[in-house]
């Protein structure tokens, strides 16, 4: 297999999305994820899972989609033979990921500390709501708690009155991504100092740093933005526009698009020399998108991009799912993939952005059945035989 991560091993004791996002793209990247399930399986996989329309036997969109390349094996930490199996695991692996709340790790006995002193190697990673540490460090955290309190969702929409979320998770998404940015890290710190460490990655951390340059203008004007849709607080135009048959955006970011762009709409007001810079767009603004408005909407989708695109103007269809995902530029990327179950059903879910000159396999397995890999694993990794897995099983400790 030719993957960056081949030879790295994780642990994934992650659960709904945030976590197990991270630890599939590690695993898309060639890391041997073995993930480490309770005797009944993992929460995430019933969500889903009886709805004919996002499921295939059983197995719903959210797990086929973040468990792929991963094997599972099933054990019951909460008890002391599982515990001591568990730490052989640690002792084979190098890095541990899990997304439980404040606390649960210690209490498992599975965090950091605990599991340094079996592989002071190991390096661990804790997706939080809010961290490890801080005075409200333990609230309960999902998606949109992240974006609520990140900030985000105060700029997003029209309407300061009505504050909407992303239309997708980042909140879940952006700390499974910075976890593997993290867990990269510490990888690559290891291999001079010789040891593990914790990577503590707090969602409402990484929506912080997703506010990048906007926060900055907030210290240096001491004023909170509002939220304007699909415009910018600089350039102008700068928006989505109806057309005949759907939406279009443009960017006009520097004044020499702004003069192509009249060539293309051909409105006599556009030629007002104070137009011809920046400061003045930005002070007609809303009646240089009135116009574009009336203008656009005499023809269509790929009528517009066709003429803007011809003077290298930036802009773009707004696409459904349906147009995303059957997009040729999408499609050469290999950005949708073929996703298997176990069964031999198959479906398609987006690939990997990761795309490298030397190591650039991509391939995808099926994600595992419940303790479908309990065997192969004791066996293959811990030297357990047939007959000792199978006391470990009548005893439930494994599955």
């Amino acid at each position: 297999m030719n993957k960056p991560l081949n030879g790295v091993r994780i642990i994934d004791l992650t659960h709904m999305l945030s976590g197990p996002y991270g630890a599939m793209i590690l695993a898309d990247l060639g890391a041997d994820v073995i993930k480490v399930e309770p005797l009944a399986g993992e929460g995430t996989r019933k969500l889903l899972a009886q709805d004919p329309k996002n499921s295939i036997d059983g197995m719903g969109a959210y797990f086929l989609t973040l468990n792929r390349n991963k094997r599972s094996v099933c054990i019951d930490l909460k008890s002391e033979d599982g515990l001591a199996l568990f730490y052989e695991l640690v002792k084979e692996s190098d890095i541990v990921i899990n997304n439980f709340g404040p606390g649960v790790p210690q209490r498992l006995k599975i965090d950091h500390t605990t599991l340094s002193r079996h592989n002071p190697r190991i390096i661990t990673c804790s997706v939080t709501g809010f961290g490890s540490n801080g005075p409200r460090h333990k609230r309960p955290a999902f998606d949109q708690v992240a974006q609520a309190v990140g900030g985000g969702m105060s700029i997003t929409g029209t309407d300061p009155d009505n504050p909407v979320r992303a239309g997708i998770p980042i909140g879940d998404l952006g700390g499974g991504a910075f976890s593997v940015m993290g867990i990269l890290a510490a990888l690559y710190e290891r291999e001079r100092s010789g040891e593990g460490q914790d990577v503590d990655i707090s969602m409402v951390d990484c929506q912080i740093s997703l506010l990048n340059y906007m926060a900055t203008m907030f210290f240096l004007s001491g004023e909170d933005p509002h939220p304007i849709g699909n415009s910018h607080f600089v350039h102008v135009p700068y928006n989505s526009y109806r057309v005949a048959d759907g939406f279009i955006i443009i960017a006009v970011i520097t004044d020499n698009f702004w003069h192509n762009l009249k060539e293309v709409v051909n409105i006599p007001e556009f030629e007002t020399p104070r137009y011809d810079t920046q400061p003045g767009r930005l002070a007609d603004k809303d009646f240089i998108d009135g116009q574009l408005n009336a203008v656009f909407a005499t023809n269509t989708q790929a009528h517009w991009l066709e003429q803007l695109e011809a003077r290298r103007i930036p802009c773009a269809p707004i696409n459904t799912f349906s147009q995303a995902l059957t997009d040729p530029q999408v499609l050469h990327r290999n950005m949708v993939v073929d996703l298997q179950h176990p069964n031999g059903q198959t479906t398609q879910a987006p690939g990997s952005p990761l795309k490298f000159s030397r190591s650039n396999e991509e391939s995808f397995t099926s994600p595992p059945l419940k303790g479908e890999h309990t065997d192969d694993v004791l066996g293959g990794l811990l030297r357990l035989d047939a007959e000792q897995i199978a006391a470990l099983r009548e005893r439930q400790v494994v599955a």
